[in-house]
């Protein structure tokens, strides 16, 4: 089997070599036997741990009834999720698909649309450096990633890029270009590094916005569904979005994304502007119901606030006298410890540990626990990680 999935695969990851066959809360089995510590949680997917009861219940008692009709028709559980992300995120509308790169398409074609009808005829979005959106042809063209954009050229045209983290940057882009629409930010950047912005950067952005007419998008496909210690990550500034993308942790595993609008960006689109087959079908959305209700139930929010700052602590002290060691940082369970130098082999060296963890931008260690571990399992990846770094260096 191993043999045929080689030769038929296109080699579009660089696999690690371990195939899990079951999990279970934050632990994952391989085909073994072999029990690994999961600190990625599929890359901040599976937030409430592998086979959680109530999502696994909610999935085969939908499959038994309904799985797809197409958006021909109204679909219960797709109404009944839009309204309870909607009340959640303080939005009107959404819009369903099927990942995050879909729901930043179309965020970005709302945007473009949103120019359009004011009769720009060639609108701009204002994207980050070392920004990540996807890997379609607009949001590749959005994510500020020379290697993902590698050989795919021609990019999109309309998109301008400035430094993240820098509001007066964006400022001084909408002073000068009066084609810009949008503004398209990661409230905490994941892939770039576990990079956090300053307390004041989303409320200047979204000052900004106001002021030359513009949309603010904040892409919360890795930060939303509690991951930050709030339902959303832009809820940690007051502010908020007319446009917000989601999707990972919405689905606990089951693909699904979503754009969310509000006020003028939520009547843009009109029938015909877009659309999707899948796209909110019964399954995805009660799969997307049972995640919220947990979460609800659970109170993860809170729990990614607590655990997050035991990390935290845990590691800045651990790690503290350590020499290479630059910065720990991290907003809820989305943790970064960003080392002198790169640490791509460390991942392996964590499998062979039974840990699994992410390595980004180079030299950051992410950690995406899911949002349900223990304190014994969270105390577990400090110890291990913090050696791992200790040999490492």
């Amino acid at each position: 089997m191993t043999t045929i999935i080689k030769e038929t695969l296109m080699p579009t990851y660089a696999r690690l070599p371990v195939t899990f066959a079951r999990g279970q809360g934050a632990v994952l089995f391989d085909t073994e036997g072999k029990e690994y510590l999961d600190a990625v949680a599929g890359v901040a997917v599976c937030s409430l741990g592998h086979a959680r009861p109530e999502v696994a219940a909610a999935i085969c008692e939908q499959a038994q009834r309904l799985i797809h009709t197409s958006n021909l028709y109204q679909i219960e559980n797709q109404q009944a999720l839009g309204a309870r992300l909607c009340a959640l995120a303080g939005m009107d509308n959404a819009f369903f698909c099927n990942s995050g790169a879909e729901a930043n398409e179309a965020a970005i074609k709302i945007a473009r649309l949103y120019g359009h009808n004011k009769g720009i005829e060639c609108p701009v979005i204002i994207v980050m450096s070392n920004a990540f959106h996807g890997r379609t042809m607009a949001t590749v063209t959005a994510t500020g990633n020379p290697k993902a954009q590698a050989g795919f050229g021609p990019l999109l045209a309309g998109f301008v890029r400035v430094q993240y983290g820098e509001a007066e940057a964006v400022a001084q882009q909408l002073a000068t270009d009066p084609n810009i629409v949008a503004v398209l930010v990661e409230p905490v950047q994941g892939e770039g590094g576990v990079q956090i912005p300053s307390a004041d950067y989303l409320p200047r952005l979204r000052e900004l916005c106001d002021q030359y007419d513009c949309l603010l998008i904040t892409d919360e496909i890795q930060t939303g569904m509690c991951r930050t210690g709030k339902w959303f990550a832009f809820q940690h500034t007051g502010i908020q979005p007319d446009v917000m993308t989601l999707a990972k942790a919405l689905g606990n595993g089951m693909p699904i994304g979503a754009c969310l609008a509000r006020g003028k960006a939520a009547s843009v689109f009109g029938y015909g502007n877009h659309g999707s087959t899948f796209g909110g079908n019964p399954l995805a959305c009660r799969a997307g119901l049972a995640v919220v209700e947990v979460m609800e139930q659970e109170q993860l929010a809170q729990r990614a606030t607590e655990l997050g700052e035991y990390f935290l602590t845990g590691f800045r002290t651990g790690l503290a006298e350590v020499a290479g060691v630059k910065e720990v940082r991290g907003k809820g369970l989305m943790i970064g410890i960003q080392l002198e130098r790169d640490c791509g082999e460390l991942v392996k060296q964590g499998l062979a540990k039974g840990i699994l963890i992410n390595v980004t931008a180079g030299n950051v260690i992410r950690l995406l626990p899911p949002l349900v571990i223990t304190q014994q399992q969270a105390d577990q990846i400090i110890t291990t990680v913090i050696d791992l770094i200790r040999d490492f260096l």
